[in-house]
């Protein structure tokens, strides 16, 4: 019963905020805004901050926006294009989130339900408490169990290899080795002291891949297997998966230090997805193309559908949509970075408008995730309007996406989404 109450007040929360805004009737991709993205894309090459980029933008259902500037390979002097295959990252984990909430709607969990109902491993978790005298760990129960909805907002504790006290104990417990399959990955996670008490704070890392994890027990097929047949299949996302369709299409990846771009090593660019590996994560892996994801925004803007296939409930999609992050989560990482957000089931999700120029803009309402490599996605239901943004550089270029929303909607002050 001790879940009860929070579970209670969840719901009516969120039945209450997922009202959505009011659809606009107006168009946000305009001749002139096309001008506007155009010369931002162009600005990225001609300043040497990428080497390739393209963007594709759908409102009200129809492509409104594409072009393509640069080079996806500089060194082969292959251009960027619509066929053009990037590794996405992070942008994996919504497409995860989607097969969690496919298992969810066929009554398989319920989202406050202890993690350890369906994977025992997880049931007596212990909370780094820090070190006494002599520098051995301290810990302690847990104030409650880590649920299901901790593992969709990345609220469970999971260490990650950030944390100032315990990053190294994360290292050598080498979760992600590519060798490991997703039962050892739990396993050895689940031997390792959560960062804090569930709940309390907001720390990306893997937990989404403990979502794999589950979507591999409750549906009793491998992660991978089940996201081609209930997700990527479906959407006819033929291009997304693991290991590239076509290597001649991936794109290279670069690292711009002191003003140049350096292209990373081929052996490390394509050390995961050059072949197939025990390791099929949930948080990251997953190269695509922006035609491809864009028919998963699509899917998404249209309330869980697109053409004839029928991914998730309209109201699977707007709990998704919805901030799952109550105002005592104080401590949110670099969260605050993303613009005036929440969190919702694998998205962030806008809340307030911009209140300066020096602020992202964005409709509120607005879902959305990016990539390491600096690639993003977002959703407007406000204005039927979804993105996407291919690019493959490193450091991750907060910048680009900003200049690129600025392009998109209009400067702060000059154009309200």
């Amino acid at each position: 019963m001790k879940f009860a109450l929070p579970s209670i007040l969840i719901v009516l929360l969120i039945s209450i905020s997922c009202k959505q805004p009011e659809k606009s009737t107006g168009n946000i991709i305009t001749e002139e805004a096309k001008a506007r993205i155009d010369a931002t894309l162009k600005s990225f090459i001609d300043t040497n901050r990428v080497a390739g980029i393209s963007a594709l933008i759908f409102e009200k259902d129809k492509e409104v926006y594409f072009n393509a500037f640069g080079l996806a390979d500089r060194e082969a002097n292959v251009p960027m294009d619509r066929n053009t295959i990037v590794r996405i990252y992070s942008m994996t984990k919504p497409v995860t989130g989607v097969a969690l909430m496919q298992l969810y709607e066929k009554g398989l969990f319920q989202l406050d339900d202890p993690l350890s109902k369906y994977a025992p491993e997880f049931a007596n978790v212990k909370v780094f408490a820090g070190f006494d005298d002599k520098g051995a760990m301290k810990l302690e129960a847990p104030h409650r169990a880590i649920t299901v909805r901790d593992i969709t907002r990345h609220t469970a504790g999971f260490l990650n290899a950030g944390n100032k006290d315990l990053g190294e104990v994360f290292r050598k417990a080498d979760l992600m080795n590519k060798n490991n399959t997703l039962t050892q990955f739990a396993e050895k996670l689940s031997q390792l002291p959560l960062a804090f008490h569930p709940g309390e704070q907001w720390s990306y890392g893997v937990c989404v891949d403990v979502q794999a994890y589950l979507v591999e027990k409750l549906s009793g097929k491998p992660f991978d297997q089940y996201v081609i047949e209930n997700v990527l299949n479906p959407l006819k996302m033929n291009n997304t998966r693991y290991v590239p369709t076509d290597m001649k299409q991936f794109a290279a990846l670069y690292n711009r230090a002191d003003g140049k771009l350096n292209r990373v090593a081929d052996s490390i660019a394509i050390g995961f997805n050059g072949q197939e590996w025990s390791l099929k994560p949930g948080g990251f892996g997953l190269t695509s193309t922006v035609d491809d994801y864009m028919r998963f925004t699509q899917m998404l803007v249209n309330g869980g559908k697109l053409d004839d296939a029928v991914i998730l409930k309209e109201e699977t999609v707007k709990l998704m949509a919805t901030n799952q992050l109550s105002d005592s989560v104080t401590e949110r990482m670099w969260l605050p970075s993303k613009g005036r957000v929440g969190f919702g089931i694998d998205f962030a999700v806008r809340l307030e408008p911009a209140q300066g120029p020096d602020e992202k803009v964005g409709a509120v309402g607005e879902f959305f995730w990016d990539g390491a490599a600096s690639t993003l996605f977002w959703v407007d239901p406000k204005n039927d309007l979804t993105a996407v943004l291919f690019l493959q550089i490193f450091p991750f270029d907060n910048p680009v996406h900003k200049e690129f929303k600025d392009a998109v909607y209009g400067k702060y002050g000059t154009t309200t989404p």
